[in-house]
């Protein structure tokens, strides 16, 4: 199921793409998340989302906000389209086991072995503020997120 707007965020430590592990919890306090589940590194409408992303930063990641970007792929992946594409912030790996982060938020396709498009607002007492799920075709508008994250500013 995914968490529903006013719910603690399920909480999760996870590898990013040089080996260094990233849990939710450890921004408490200090920092609201934006969680983006995407399908598939190299993949058309991930590259897009992502690298818009890259383009904007600022609007997603600063004192006051983290994103991490999600996905199933090996931490090997991630680490050659980060450098491909020049990403300046964490891609997760929940490789293994395997989407058992991406299940836990209801985004796990279980008939394609991936994770949809989801996105997820946690502030910086763990709760989820925003939530948006898509199906992998279908591109997030990331001018929500933007009102999300200055919502809870």
């Amino acid at each position: 199921m995914v968490p529903e707007v006013g719910t603690e965020a399920p909480d999760f430590t996870l590898e990013d793409q040089n080996g260094q592990s990233v849990t939710l919890s450890s921004f408490r306090g200090r920092r609201n998340v934006l969680l983006v589940f995407y399908p598939f590194a190299f993949s058309g409408v991930c590259s897009d989302e992502l690298c818009a992303v890259r383009d904007d930063l600022g609007s997603f990641q600063s004192d006051e906000a983290q994103i991490l970007a999600v996905s199933i792929d090996h931490i090997f992946v991630l680490k050659a389209w980060s450098v491909e594409n020049g990403y300046q912030f964490p891609l997760l790996s929940d490789f293994w086991p395997h989407g058992e982060v991406a299940k836990a938020y209801g985004v796990f396709n279980f008939d394609r072995g991936m994770a949809v498009r989801g996105t997820f607002l946690v502030d910086t007492r763990g709760i989820v503020r925003f939530t948006e799920v898509n199906e992998p075709r279908i591109r997030r508008d990331q001018d929500a997120w933007k009102k999300a994250l200055a919502a809870v500013s």
